[in-house]
């Protein structure tokens, strides 16, 4: 492409791993006059960053939306401004308790051109470390923000008036010593949201759920809260739900909790057997909560005296700076649980200059990689092929949210199994092309096939019944680790 680069200053939401690939990205280019990192937290690490001390209470209305959970601030009407501290929730907490380990192998874990410190399956403090010496690193450390969240995010007229615009940024941090919130604007060509999706938590709408919680309170709770097995010592718990932070809870729970701990799970993970692990029972999904603490199941059968539900349901995106009023056009379609006009689940059809990284359920790290650096790469004018017209895009993401409908399955979900990763990744690996010969930009990483066979065959939960392999040919002696014989669907699922 030609004509010279037009975008000179890019702002990137959170300093998670996506924050920090995308700003190792767009420095390589060599090419911006101004990266700036805004991180609400106090340091670098996203959702792998440890909170101790959570509030049990943290418990958003059953059924609700994240925007409805977590409403945007009301912005001062002249700034800059010092006001009194913000009161109002916003869920900075993060959901790691004190046995996570990864899911993922460690080779997709991390960035191609460092690895984690060991693995494959690595407890929640390597990925912090490794997030914020990744910052180091790059020395993209003098990028960050830190305790600075952004409020709002609204589209505004290019001062040139050449007919693009950019991005006005509404800041807020607050100052410990005058204890105090700052409120600030700043305005950028570009922004790229790497805010992440693990923090307004999801509870379903259950027939007598909100009763049940008004007559008991503290007695449902959301995994996010969840810490450890000790807070459940010999209490009767029920954990919803059977992905990877349902499968963790309920195993660490048989240690305290009064047995057996049940498990209401909806359909059959693919790591399970025919039976449940000892010290665990399973139910099917909840039908009913009764006001006299009585809690029914779909079979007709029920509970009595449960101390305390978990609910391990998951999270939903929420983007509460997004100002759609102004932006024309929400950012989330919380009905259809994706993205509005986007394409290739990183760019945006109405905005050439806003970009997304770390939004699909695919190889977590390795993949913001791959999408980090096609975004800098087409910010920095240098994609040697343009993306496609926006008719071709608006085309793939109606094709995708139909197929997804029939197939009963989420419009960011990327399968592994059917070759859907590999033609995305290539994608990004078309549109960023190589560096330049003197070496500006990074290079999308091979999809090596260490690491296919590693997903491939290392598993964090082993299936019931399945023998290990540690015999297996490749790379098998590499990893002390389980190593399976044989590869389950949808080996990505529980991420």
């Amino acid at each position: 492409m030609g004509g010279g680069n037009q975008i000179k200053s890019v702002a990137v939401i959170g300093a998670g791993a996506a924050g920090a690939i995308t700003a190792a990205a767009l420095k390589a280019e060599e090419v911006f006059d101004v990266i700036r990192v805004f991180e609400r937290r106090e340091s670098a690490g996203g959702t792998w960053i440890y909170d101790a001390a959570v509030q049990p209470s943290l418990l958003g209305r059953p059924g609700a939306t994240p925007s409805e959970l977590d409403p945007p601030l009301e912005i001062p009407k002249s700034l800059p401004a010092v006001l009194p501290p913000n009161k109002q929730e916003r869920f900075s907490q993060t959901p790691i308790y004190d046995v996570l380990t990864t899911n993922v192998p460690e080779i997709a874990m991390s960035f191609s051109d460092c690895r984690f410190a060991y693995g494959p399956f690595a407890p929640h403090h390597i990925p912090r470390q490794y997030i914020e010496n990744y910052f180091a690193l790059h020395k993209t450390d003098t990028f960050l923000e830190l305790n600075t969240t952004v409020e709002d995010v609204s589209k505004v007229e290019h001062a040139s008036n050449n007919g693009s615009n950019q991005w006005k940024l509404t800041l807020r941090k607050y100052d410990a010593l005058q204890n105090a919130d700052l409120w600030w604007e700043e305005t950028f060509d570009a922004v790229v949201l790497a805010n992440g999706h693990y923090s307004v938590p999801t509870i379903p709408n259950v027939k007598g759920l909100n009763e049940y919680i008004e007559k008991f309170p503290g007695r449902v709770v959301h995994s996010k809260t969840y810490r450890s097995a000790k807070s459940y010592k010999s209490q009767r718990v029920l954990v919803i739900g059977n992905s990877a932070s349902g499968t963790d809870v309920s195993r660490e729970l048989v240690s305290t909790a009064q047995l057996p701990v049940y498990q209401s799970r909806r359909s059959k993970a693919w790591w399970e057997g025919d039976s449940p692990s000892k010290g665990i029972e399973w139910r099917p999904v909840v039908s009913e909560y009764l006001p006299s603490g009585r809690i029914l199941f779909e079979d007709g059968t029920y509970l009595d005296d449960i101390d305390t539900v978990i609910y391990c349901t998951g999270y939903k995106p929420s983007y509460p700076f997004w100002d759609a009023k102004k932006n024309g056009q929400p950012l989330w379609d919380d009905k259809k649980g994706k993205l509005v006009k986007s394409y290739w689940h990183t760019f945006f059809q109405d905005f050439p200059n806003l970009g997304i990284v770390g939004l699909p359920r695919v190889l977590t790290f390795r993949s913001f990689e791959y999408q980090a650096i096609a975004l800098a790469r087409i910010f920095a004018n240098r994609n040697p092929f343009p993306l496609p017209p926006l008719a071709e895009q608006q085309a793939w993401e109606d094709e995708r949210e139909k197929e997804r409908a029939r197939e009963h399955r989420k419009f960011h979900d990327i399968t592994w199994e059917n070759g859907e990763t590999h033609e995305w990744l290539q994608g990004f690996f078309k549109w960023s092309g190589l560096g330049t010969l003197t070496g500006q930009g990074r290079t999308p990483p091979p999809l090596t096939k260490e690491m296919v066979w590693a997903i491939d065959n290392l598993k964090k939960y082993k299936p019931e019944g399945e023998e290990d392999a540690s015999d297996i040919s490749d790379f098998s002696e590499i990893y002390e680790w389980i190593v399976l014989a044989h590869r389950k669907r949808d080996v990505l699922g529980f991420i």
